[in-house]
């Protein structure tokens, strides 16, 4: 669905929005975290080879400073990472132990499978927030609803 998103964007709605709040930075945003967050924990994480740390930020207070204004990936950079996130969901998803009392991340003290689930609500939140942008110019997108 993030994908769709990504794909179904307009170009002069790529880079709309309030600074940080942009669209291609909600959506770099909601890949990067998560895949960061299927990581058992923060020791195991590999960025992509593309990851830039700023582009994540979507707020001016982060300890990085304030992001740049420029757009750091593409629609089909982020594509890209999109696809190679979901080439290896069920690998990321098997290093984990569900089960486990500890997320793998210290500001999570929750379990993992609980982690997870906060982790797919985050996504949800902002491919709504894309969805609602691309609504908004009456692109309608074709959800998944079984996989």
């Amino acid at each position: 669905m993030l994908r769709q998103c990504v794909e179904n964007c307009p170009d002069d709605l790529w880079q709309a929005g309030e600074h940080p709040r942009t669209f291609w930075r909600i959506a770099y945003h909601a890949a990067f975290y998560t895949h960061f967050y299927l990581s058992p924990s923060i020791d195991h994480f590999r960025p992509w080879d593309r990851h830039e740390a700023q582009a994540k930020i979507l707020w001016d207070d982060d300890e990085a400073g304030v992001p740049p204004h420029e757009v750091t990936y593409s629609q089909a950079d982020l594509v890209g990472y999109i696809n190679v996130i979901s080439s290896r969901i069920d690998e990321m998803i098997a290093a984990n132990d569900l089960a486990s009392a500890e997320s793998g991340f210290d500001w999570y003290p929750i379990p993992k499978l609980d982690h997870q689930i906060v982790s797919i609500r985050h996504l949800g939140t902002h491919v709504g927030q894309l969805q609602e942008l691309l609504y908004a110019r009456n692109i309608e997108l074709d959800w998944v609803a079984v996989a």
